[in-house]
């Protein structure tokens, strides 16, 4: 499965089964954690037991109260900590759909159960569950291209590419708060228009624009 397959067929799952990840699959979410931490100065740590991570009510209710693990996305906390936790994270999230499973962006949690080590200038942004879900999750509706993309000069084909990857990408309840831009220097500049998580929002879309364009964006 290649990346754009990836990102075409990963959504947020919610209920999960018992299954434990096998462990060759856990020594390779752990070897890209090393990877991703070491190129984004994070410290995401991979919980293999989620434990009472998901307890909180509102958890139970969506279902992630059955997640048998948990992504722990911890990083230095230096004022552009959410957008590197976005995109990193997704980074991440894309792989382990590769690997065949499944995950759910989940700003409601424990943050006491989740066993976190958050070292001094540290901070806790978000947690990633993962898992063999019940299902494989269904897509959203999603905004016009138009809605969230303009241009000063034509739309290239591979912009194009990058804003269709772009509305693809999971954002808090959904709302593409985002705006993206093609200027006529042929650079591409990234809004962010508020909501919850917006800036781990935008560092998302900007991956999945990156992935579906080719061209390496700036965070």
């Amino acid at each position: 499965m290649d990346i754009i397959q990836a990102i075409n067929e990963r959504h947020s799952v919610r209920n999960y089964l018992a299954n434990r990840i096998e462990a060759d699959k856990v020594e390779l979410l752990k070897k890209k954690i090393e990877e991703l931490n070491a190129a984004g100065n994070l410290n995401f740590q991979f919980k293999e037991d989620a434990g009472k991570t998901y307890n909180k009510l509102m958890n139970k209710f969506m279902g992630l109260g059955s997640a048998p693990s948990v992504i722990a996305c911890v990083g230095k906390d230096d004022g552009n900590l959410d957008q590197r936790v976005g995109y990193y994270g997704e980074k991440l999230v894309l792989y382990a759909q590769q690997l065949g499973l499944n995950t759910c962006w989940a700003g409601t949690f424990n943050r006491e159960n989740i066993g976190a080590e958050v070292g001094p200038g540290e901070r806790l942004a978000i947690s990633i569950a993962i898992g063999y879900g019940k299902d494989s999750g269904k897509p959203h509706r999603s905004k016009d291209i138009s809605q969230v993309s303009e241009s000063e000069k034509g739309r290239p084909d591979w912009f194009e590419k990058g804003v269709q990857a772009a509305l693809l990408a999971p954002t808090a309840i959904n709302q593409q708060k985002f705006k993206i831009k093609l200027k006529a220097d042929e650079t591409v500049e990234f809004t962010d228009l508020g909501g919850v998580l917006s800036q781990i929002n935008l560092g998302i879309v900007k991956y999945h624009f990156e992935a579906g364009s080719g061209r390496k964006v700036e965070l």
